[in-house]
């Protein structure tokens, strides 16, 4: 099955009317660009001629950086530090999300990735941050805030970094709200947590993720064909999009076929945020009136524009449509 054009514009022409809640890590993606000429003298390593900086909401921030891209309303959930990082990504957010369930945690600081990039290639990432589950009190704002505030939400994002927001008492009581108030509830899953995620209606891991989790290595369709069906059995969930990178993605339903979708990556140059891209463009798809298959479709095409990027990407609604009709 691929999707036709017509029924791509259909959808695409409610995603304004779509509001999707984020919850998850939020990260500080930093970059610093420049140019290589020579090899330091003190050790074998490349000096990097730094031309600019740059920075943006990195981590479950950028899944609402790559809604708001498709044109789609997001809210996010989630914590910073109180320091300059913090302040910079809630600045950076409030251009386009609603950052009301933002919490400022004394206790911790905000999670930095700087990245080193020179002739297009990332030499080298530096990671700042601070991994632990969240006090009793924070952790109370936050179901706090989706209780009072689910019934705006057509869709919920758990974006699971590993980095402590995300636990399993934040994922039954979360799934408990949506189950009640039929919102859809997607995953972008921390394969150490994968036993948190029973019930939600779609996980997307990577394929390196879905084998450690489900510890089934996926060479061949036979075994992918087995870890979704495990997956799907496991979790009770309604549904899993395992994505394979060259070799596109594999869509699991209950009581469906698998069902393979190749590739829409032409070039690949950075890798960096098309799992966020996939989970955004898949969830406002189905927030939007698409059904399981289609919405993978649509995530699929998003996904092959964003790798075609340098550092962390998204995709907008104009660029979607012309890598379809491409």
């Amino acid at each position: 099955m691929s999707i036709e054009v017509s029924r791509v514009s259909d959808i695409m022409k409610k995603f304004h009317k779509s509001n999707i809640l984020v919850i998850g890590d939020l990260i500080l993606d930093k970059f610093i660009w420049g140019d290589v000429s020579r090899i330091s003298p003190e050790a074998p390593v490349p000096v990097v001629h730094v031309s600019k900086e740059s920075s943006m909401p990195g981590g479950a921030a950028n899944v609402s950086c790559s809604i708001n891209a498709l044109e789609g309303k997001t809210s996010i959930v989630g914590v910073i530090g109180n320091d300059g990082d913090g302040r910079t990504i809630k600045k950076q957010l409030k251009r386009f999300a609603d950052i009301t369930g933002l919490i400022i945690d004394d206790q911790r600081y905000t999670i930095l990735k700087t990245r080193i990039v020179a002739r297009h290639q990332q030499l080298v990432r530096v990671d700042r941050e601070q991994i632990g589950e969240l006090s009793k009190k924070v952790l109370s704002k936050i179901l706090s805030y989706v209780h009072k505030h689910a019934s705006l939400f057509d869709a919920i994002i758990i974006e699971d970094y590993g980095k402590g927001v995300i636990s399993p008492n934040l994922i039954k009581e979360v799934v408990s709200i949506a189950h009640k108030k039929n919102i859809i509830v997607t995953v972008d899953p921390k394969e150490d947590h994968f036993l948190y995620y029973k019930g939600v209606t779609c996980l997307t891991p990577n394929q390196s993720e879905a084998e450690k989790a489900i510890g089934i290595k996926i060479i061949d369709e036979k075994s992918l064909f087995a870890a979704g069906k495990k997956f799907l059995r496991k979790l009770d969930c309604s549904s899993v999009l395992i994505t394979r990178g060259e070799h596109g993605m594999c869509l699991f339903e209950k009581g469906k076929k698998p069902f393979q979708i190749p590739t829409r990556a032409q070039e690949v140059f950075d890798v960096s945020g098309a799992g966020d891209t996939v989970i955004a463009a898949f969830t406002l798809a189905l927030a939007s009136g698409a059904n399981m298959q289609e919405a993978a479709h649509i995530s699929n095409y998003a996904a092959g524009v964003v790798v075609g990027k340098v550092g962390v990407g998204t995709c907008t609604q104009e660029e979607l449509m012309k890598k379809i009709v491409s």
